[in-house]
């Protein structure tokens, strides 16, 4: 089906809108939060058409707008902690916006999002400001003025997060595997179903050819019953005839004594 112009206006705002998030953006930028809250708008609209997209493109749309909207509030927080668990819970699109992205834009912007968190957590950990990371010796000077305790916190935070990316990957794979063995189940109970659905038919069939073929054999039964007793009635006929007619000639032959 044809997309509608209210929809293809509002794939290129979504577009746009993930660009935007994409990029790193200053406190004077204004542009996202407004097209968020025109996607709100134009997402309602689309829902009321007559020519709606599909209830799947629908949900995708507004977990895309849901997500897009989740980060800006995730950014107006004042805590880097809070930043950081904020974006942990968001759940982006799991399709592409447009046709030639290879990945969705809302999962990368997910993944840049919750790298820059990482980032801030560890500056404000270790004291430092993310404008100064670019020059190395001054970053290794940095880093060697820094106290050991700060520097021990920093390497537990880095094998914290890096042991949490871990337990997401292990929680993912076994996600993925017990979706496979789901789909594997599902499909053996569905052949299993259609095995017995044909047997079942089958034995239906032969039910039916059956009582056809009883039906038949009743008739001919009754039919055959039927003619039985009609050649029973003649022999009997016959016989009582034939002793009346007997007993006439023998009475005719022999007359009575006197």
């Amino acid at each position: 089906m044809a997309s509608s112009r209210l929809e293809i206006n509002f794939i290129r705002l979504l577009s746009r809108c993930e660009s935007i998030a994409a990029e790193k953006r200053g406190e004077t930028e204004w542009r996202l939060e407004k097209y968020v809250g025109a996607l709100e708008d134009m997402l309602v609209a689309l829902r009321k058409t007559p020519s709606k997209p599909t209830p799947e493109v629908l949900t995708d749309y507004t977990r895309k707008v849901d997500f897009l909207k989740g980060m800006l509030d995730a950014e107006k927080l004042s805590s880097t902690t809070e930043k950081a668990l904020a974006n942990q819970l968001l759940a982006p699109g799991r399709t592409p916006t447009i046709a030639n992205e290879r990945t969705p834009a809302s999962k990368t912007v997910h993944m840049q999002t919750k790298a820059r968190c990482t980032e801030e957590m560890r500056n404000e950990l270790l004291g430092t400001d993310a404008s100064g990371t670019g020059n190395g010796n001054q970053d290794l000077r940095n880093r060697r003025g820094v106290p050991l305790d700060e520097r021990q916190t920093a390497t537990e935070l880095d094998a914290v997060l890096q042991h949490h990316h871990l337990l997401q990957e292990k929680l993912a794979e076994d996600m993925l595997h017990l979706a496979r063995n789901l789909k594997n189940n599902t499909m053996a109970a569905q052949n299993i179903i259609k095995q017995d659905n044909q047997t079942l038919g089958h034995s239906m069939r032969q039910a039916d050819v059956n009582f056809d073929k009883l039906k038949t054999e009743s008739e001919r039964l009754e039919q055959h019953t039927k003619k039985a007793v009609n050649w029973f009635l003649w022999i009997m006929l016959f016989l009582v005839s034939f002793t009346f007619i007997s007993m006439i000639l023998f009475i005719r032959i022999f007359p009575r004594l006197r």
